[in-house]
This record gives structure tokens, sequence and C-alpha cells, in this order.
């Protein structure tokens, strides 16, 4: 459906609109519609879910998350723990090892739910592990509850958030170098890290290592029976009991298009912005959105395959999650090329299995598997080979399981869904700059100079993440300039 052509009333009107169905519009619209507002979100695609989708990508029977797979954040967070969603059909599983990281031959690194059991793996670093993350998985919530929000704020655990950035604000590389000896520690680590999409040379690589960790710890790195579109699915439902409303279909090209309404908040990045409120917006504040950057992009890989991977190291069979990329040098070499326009050799692949643990992804007997790496932002090249090369160098024989697969350059995820901008799953780089300015440097982000007219996109604070609190502090925001 057009939103030209739309089927609510024309005389309706709502106390707020929202625009995307990713979890931070969904969110958004739970958290004004549990206000007592009435609340309308409009998708553009047929399915909502936005990055918390799932589809049958390769062969009848087979089902892939489109996006996202792996949702420690979406667990931890401070918004989505308040919800009852398992009363709406969401359901959490927990793999035996939140993640592994294949070191050659029978070698792996693990991440265990202990911190204990991850440092015995360590060996001489096992203190030096322990000493680094058991005060930030003892203080969890509260750090959570910290860095799940804009940077500029006032602390509320100003110690134990300060000896997080003590450690947060250096490259991954250097935490790493200063903390542990071991390869193993160090090799674990970077992959960590490397979900960050910065060179792991780069301040502050080490804060998205340290806080992945942590989660794993805390929470599990679990995913979702059914696949990430139970996630949208759970919070659509629940959202229609507040009640509130979802339409997908709605394709919105400009602000004249949207229903009556106090409040609009879009789950978009600012290039959307742009094109949808362009010139309603101020000269000043449309420069200061055509600065915002999207780093680098991603090339996926869903497969349909005749058996589970043939692992070489057995500890990564018990995980949903399994790094590749070898050593932490390795890894940072790939990322260090990515950072620099190029298409590495033997890039940093991330690469999840959920039909070990959820049977209803794939016919019996059979799997699926998720995979991509990250490629300079636009990139059109063909990386399957390249990325089949590193899961067989752990795992010899996997390309005589596949069946099928379904590739997607960055182009191809952007037309899929216009949030990946140039096949950035991020909504924007995350430096330095970018952590502070997110679009733009202000203490209220997601208010733009139309007024009414609210960003709650994972372009906002805190940024990428299945979390929703992007969306949560937007409505938040909103409620309080509009309906206090």
């Amino acid at each position: 459906m057009n939103a030209s052509s739309t089927n609510w009333p024309s005389d309706r009107s709502y106390d707020a609109v929202v625009v995307g169905s990713g979890p931070n519009g969904l969110c958004a619209a739970i958290r004004l519609a549990q206000a007592g507002l009435s609340v309308i979100v409009l998708e553009a695609s047929q399915t909502l879910g936005g990055g918390t989708r799932s589809a049958e990508l390769t062969l009848p029977g087979f089902l892939h998350d489109v996006c996202s797979a792996i949702h420690p954040l979406a667990v931890g967070s401070p918004f989505f723990r308040r919800l009852p969603l398992g009363q709406f059909g969401l359901e959490w599983l927990q793999p035996a090892v939140p993640l592994a990281h294949p070191l050659g031959g029978s070698q792996a690194a693990t991440l265990e739910r202990s911190v204990s059991s991850t440092a015995q793996g360590f060996g001489h670093d096992r203190r030096s592990y322990e000493g680094l993350m058991t005060p930030l998985v003892d203080h969890w919530e509260n750090l959570t509850g910290e860095f799940l929000q804009p940077l500029l704020h006032r602390p509320h655990h100003p110690v134990q958030l300060a000896r997080f950035g003590w450690w947060a604000f250096r490259s991954a590389v250097g935490l790493a170098r200063r903390r542990f000896q071991c390869e193993s520690a160090r090799a674990l680590f970077a992959g960590l890290a490397g979900h960050s999409f910065l060179a792991l040379e780069q301040i502050p690589s080490a804060a998205y290592g340290l806080v992945l960790a942590m989660m794993g710890h805390a929470v599990g790195w679990p995913l979702p029976r059914g696949g990430s579109q139970q996630i949208a699915n759970s919070l659509a439902s629940f959202l229609r009991s507040l009640p509130g409303e979802v339409l997908t279909g709605c394709r919105i090209e400009r602000l004249d298009q949207l229903p009556r309404s106090r409040v609009t908040l879009l789950d978009l990045t600012p290039r959307q912005l742009l094109r949808i409120a362009g010139s309603a917006l101020p000269i000043s504040y449309r420069h200061r959105l055509e600065r915002f950057r999207y780093g680098p992009g991603i090339f996926k890989i869903d497969y349909a395959l005749a058996g589970p991977i043939p692992w070489s190291a057995a500890p990564c069979a018990r995980a949903a999650t399994v790094h590749l990329g070898g050593t932490m040098a390795e890894v940072a070499r790939a990322e260090h090329e990515v950072a620099n326009g190029q298409h590495p050799g033997w890039p940093f692949v991330l690469l999840a299995q959920p039909s070990l643990f959820d049977p209803s992804r794939a016919p019996q007997g059979k799997h699926t598997a998720w995979a991509y790496c990250h490629v300079p932002a636009g990139s059109s090249f063909d990386m399957t080979a390249r990325i089949e090369n590193q899961i067989e160098r752990f795992a010899p024989g996997f390309r005589d399981l596949v069946l099928a697969r379904h590739c997607a350059t960055c182009p191809e995820l952007e037309r899929e869904n216009a949030n990946l901008v140039d096949g950035s799953i991020s909504g924007g780089a995350a430096n330095l700059w970018q952590l502070l300015a997110r679009p733009i440097l202000s203490l209220a982000p997601y208010r733009t100079p139309v007024p009414g007219l609210y960003l709650c996109s994972s372009s906002t604070p805190p940024g990428p993440g299945v979390h929703g609190m992007c969306g949560f502090h937007a409505a938040e925001l909103a409620l309080r300039d509009h309906f206090s």
C-alpha cells in the first residue's frame, strides 16, 4: 500500500505517528502508548521488523534472519526487560557457549557464561582477564543503564562508569596488548571489538569488546526461537494490546503524507530525514546532518546446509556465534584494510549457526548458517569465495554441505532496507566523535528543529544494536516536550 492511498480514515488524527517498525520504532510507540497516547506505526515494507526480520531466503523450509541474528543487548536492554514479551511469543534460546573463536586445528578460544571458566582457557592471562571482567559483570545492570543512553548525561554510577571508561576509551589492540600475553585472549577480544566496524587500532574500539564480553557473561548471547522476526512480532503484538496500531506497506516520501498528529518519530537515518523533511529543516541543521558518516558496509551470505558445519575445533559446535579471523593480528589487519577502502583477502567473518539450537529454522537433519564480513561502504564486490575460504580454513569440507546460498551486497541490502545506507547495519559510524554527536552534538539529539518531529533510530544514542533504547529515549523526550 502506498502512503498516498492510506487506509486510515481521512479525518483520523493521532497523538503520535511513528515511521519505521524496527525495534526502536516499535519501542518508541510502546512507550508512548503506555502513557495513554493514541499511536500508529507506519512501515514501508510489507513485513514489519526492520533489522529484525526472518524469511526463507534460500530454499523452502530454511528460515534465515535477514539482518540481526544474535541479541545480547536485547535480552539485557533495560526497556525490553520491563516488557512482557514472553507473553506475546518471544522465547530466548541460550547456546551452551555464547561465542567461539577458532585459532587453527583443534584449538579455539571461548567466551563462556562464567568469567572464571573463560579465564581458565587463557593460561597465564587468567587473573588478568578475571581482574578486567569481574568488576564489569558484577555491575552490568548499572553499566548497561549508563551506556544505553546519550553519552552526554549525568551518570548515576560515576565510579563504576569511570572504571569502565578507563579501559573502554582505548583501542582494542592497545588494551589487548597491555592486558594479555597469550594469543587466545588477544584473539577473542579482537573478534569482540571487531563488531565496532572500526579499525582495531582506533579509539574506542576497546569499548565494544568490553561491552559484548560483559553481556556474554551476564546475560549470554541468545537467539529467539523462530527467528529474529519474533522480536518484532512480539513488540508489535504488545503494542496492539495497549492498544496501538501498526500498518505495513506505507512508504512515506514527504511529511505531508502523514496523518495528523501532535508528534512524529522517525525510525530512520539522517539521509531519510533529509529526503522526507529536508525543505522544512533549517539550512544549518541540514548541513550538520549531511556531515554524518555511516562507516563500512557488509557482504552477507545465508546458507542452506545439508548438515552441521564440520568444525575442526569441537567448542565451535557448542556456540551459536563463531568469529573467524585467526589471531589478533589477522583480525586487525582485515579490519584495517576495510577502514582503508580495501577488500580483505582473508576477511574477519562473523558467523551464526542458529539451527544447532533452534530446529525450527531448517528441515529435519538440515541446517542454516548466517555469515557476513565488513567491506568498504557501498561495495558491490562479491566476497563469497573469500568468506568461504575463511570458513573452510576452520571447517574443512564446509563447501560440500552447501545446498543453496543467498548473497547480498551493500547496494542490495540498501534496496531491501533504506536504513542500511551503503550497506551499513549500524546506523552510522561508531567512531569517538559520533558517540558524542549522534547525529549532531546536542543534549537532546532526538529533537529536530521542526516542532514535534523526532529521530528515534540507531543514528541516535545509544547507537546500534537491538535494544530499543533509541526509541525509548526519543519517546521520553517527546512526552516531556508535548504531553507533560
